[in-house]
């Protein structure tokens, strides 16, 4: 089932979970114990990330510095086939711009296609960590809506190769993100809700927000889009913090704000016990809240791990 008609159709708010590949060289296995334990609340969908390739250097003995590029969490496609079949769920990879062409992106959709897997989300993804902004792949896509766009064309059958005959159209149903605390490289919160209406308007059909931890500025997000035309479902996504130092990371790596009442509570811990307890609690404040508001989704930032986010669920649903 498309996840756009669980969410136009759910009478009551339902869970989803999102999964990071495991590193390179660890076992798959590694997934399924993170999951497991969370597939007794009946979600109907999992989100799996995709990483691009990481620029590192590797240091001799004689000092010189050998530059390497590597992706150390492969096999997003893989892992979503065996999720998908293993635990009979719907699962919603992601498709990134950054580190890829158009005709490797064209590549990846297909075996999604082949392998019987409908529903995409769609972000571009960060910059290269040893570039100061994004720059794309020789013949990649730079903007969301450009993969976007791509994928709409192969929806209509319509391939980079235009000399192909008798294409077969794919059927994918696209979610793309959205930001309640605005996009980092968008100059102001009007252009960047402006951008993410024109993916709307080029067929993405729902929408999951980056994490937040003031459900206020999610309420406020919601109706900015809604007066501008963006009618489709909005999913908002949560994370619970677990280490004390989640409370300066958090809004360096996204951008996002740490409500004065969480530092507060965060600072007064001694151990990360301590600090896992007061973040559970936070995000089950937050859920409720949400529930009681309508919301079609919760959806749950894992970061590979399951227990806090379990805990979670089990107060609220």
């Amino acid at each position: 089932m498309k996840v756009a008609e669980i969410l136009q159709n759910t009478k009551k708010t339902l869970i989803s979970f999102e999964i990071l590949p495991p590193l390179k060289g660890d076992s798959i296995e590694g997934i399924y114990k993170t999951i497991e334990p969370l597939l007794e609340f009946k979600p109907p969908f999992l989100n799996v990330t995709y990483h691009r390739e990481e620029v590192v250097y590797k240091k001799h003995y004689n000092g010189f510095l050998e530059r390497r590029i590597v992706r150390k969490r492969p096999g997003t496609v893989a892992i979503s086939a065996a999720l998908h079949y293993k635990y009979g769920i719907e699962v919603v990879p992601h498709i990134i711009c950054g580190g890829f062409s158009r005709e490797e992106t064209e590549n990846a959709l297909l075996e999604l296609h082949f392998l019987g897997i409908r529903n995409i989300l769609i972000i571009r993804g960060d910059p290269d960590k040893s570039l100061r902004e994004f720059v794309p792949e020789e013949g990649g896509n730079a903007h969301a809506i450009d993969l976007v766009k791509q994928v709409m064309n192969l929806n209509k059958g319509i391939y980079l190769d235009d000399e192909l005959l008798n294409s077969t159209k794919t059927c994918f149903s696209v979610g793309v993100a959205g930001y309640p605390e605005k996009h980092p490289e968008a100059p102001n919160m009007k252009s960047d809700l402006a951008y993410l209406k024109n993916k709307i308007d080029a067929g993405a059909e729902y929408i999951i927000t980056q994490m937040f931890f003031d459900n206020q500025k999610y309420f406020n997000f919601v109706e900015e889009c809604r007066n501008i035309g963006i009618t489709v479902p909005i999913v908002p996504g949560i994370k619970s913090v677990s280490v004390l130092s989640h409370i300066n990371i958090l809004p360096k790596t996204f951008y996002i704000e740490i409500p004065e009442a969480l530092e507060r509570e965060a600072k007064k811990c001694k151990t990360n016990d301590e600090i896992k307890q007061v973040g559970i609690e936070w995000a089950v404040a937050q859920s409720k809240e949400l529930i009681a508001a309508g919301v079609p989704v919760i959806h749950y930032y894992t970061m590979g791990k399951s227990d806090n986010t379990r805990k979670i669920v089990e107060a609220v649903f």
